[in-house]
């Protein structure tokens, strides 16, 4: 089984100085690619100085993740592709029940590994922990982090577990798969097109698996802050975005709670004095307004929709019933 290994990068010189010796020496098994989104600081001579064996593809503009990997990934012949943020450091032997689980299980076509913290490695990462799922409005949660709680690894999540959706910190998908579903949606640019990926698959009979023996550790944020009314923007936008294309049942009941639950979101933001982000969501909002009937087109040419949802609203049982532990 061929494996590449692809770093996407976007002005990431001291994350790609760090974070390459990692994967060098762990990867033997792959073949590992930068694939370089138009960076505009040193990053390129950087790889070709100190890391030669390392396979550089530079794309035109700065399309984001989505666009980025799109683009980067026609170039690279290889059986699985793993989608990997410059900010991780990976583990020795951390390719091998990765490789394992793919030879084994046919369907299982994308697969993400334990992600811990790398500021505080005795704990789940918020970027994905032990794999994802989602709520019925598209509120997305892991096992090991909720919200904004992060619990300690104590090895309860040491195993192998389908779920819904795989971090795209550390994406491990299968070139067919990734082909089949044509890739990521680029109107996303990056937040949640990695969810919408998992959905797609999942509504297609694609089966998402988490390798609790397999390990990797993800600075986050480094690309940009949570604390970003950016990231707010992309976040609350793509995840309408992606219900829209994607969720089973009465749609337009779904996108109605949803937006009031945004409205709530944004109530919070108001009175905690944070406009920047109070802002994002009434942007994001309005761009959700504006892309409907395209969203809606593209609902209708994507797979039947299945029932997706494990917990009917996560904010329910988060902020009301006090449940923060999976």
């Amino acid at each position: 089984m061929k494996i590449a290994v692809v770093i996407l990068n976007w002005n990431g010189k001291q994350l790609l100085e760090q974070f390459v010796p990692s994967v060098i020496t762990y990867s033997q098994e792959a073949d590992i690619y930068v694939a370089d989104n138009a960076s505009t600081d040193d990053s390129v001579n950087l790889l070709k100085q100190q890391f030669p064996q390392v396979h550089i593809i530079q794309n035109e503009v700065n399309g984001g993740y989505a666009k980025g990997y799109n683009d980067a990934l026609k170039h690279i012949e290889a059986d699985v592709f793993c989608l990997l943020n410059s900010d991780i450091e990976v583990t020795q032997n951390w390719l091998t029940p990765i490789i394992e689980e793919f030879q084994s299980n046919s369907n299982t076509a994308i697969i993400q590994p334990k992600i811990l913290d790398f500021k505080k490695k005795s704990h789940f990462e918020y970027a994905g922990a032990a794999g994802g799922f989602i709520d019925k409005y598209a509120y997305p949660f892991c096992r090991g982090r909720i919200f904004d709680t992060i619990e300690e690894d104590k090895g309860q999540y040491d195993d192998t577990k389908t779920i819904f959706w795989a971090s795209g910190a550390c994406f491990f998908i299968r070139k067919s798969t990734f082909e089949s579903l044509k890739g990521f949606d680029e109107t996303y640019f990056a937040h949640f097109e990695e969810i919408d990926l998992c959905w797609r698959a999942f509504n297609a009979g694609f089966s998402t698996k988490y390798i609790g023996t397999s390990t990797v550790y993800h600075v986050g944020g480094a690309t940009l802050s949570a604390l970003h009314p950016k990231k707010t923007y992309l976040n609350f936008r793509n995840s309408l975005f992606t219900i829209t294309k994607n969720a089973d049942g009465f749609l337009f009941g779904i996108i109605f709670i949803r937006l009031v639950l945004d409205g709530i979101a944004g109530i919070k933001f108001l009175l905690s004095l944070k406009f920047g982000h109070f802002l994002a969501i009434f942007k994001a909002h309005f761009s959700f307004y504006a892309n409907l009937n395209h969203l809606l087109k593209k609902r209708k040419q994507l797979p039947k929709k299945k029932n997706y949802y494990k917990t009917k609203s996560i904010v329910w049982s988060y902020f009301i019933r006090k449940r923060s532990i999976y």
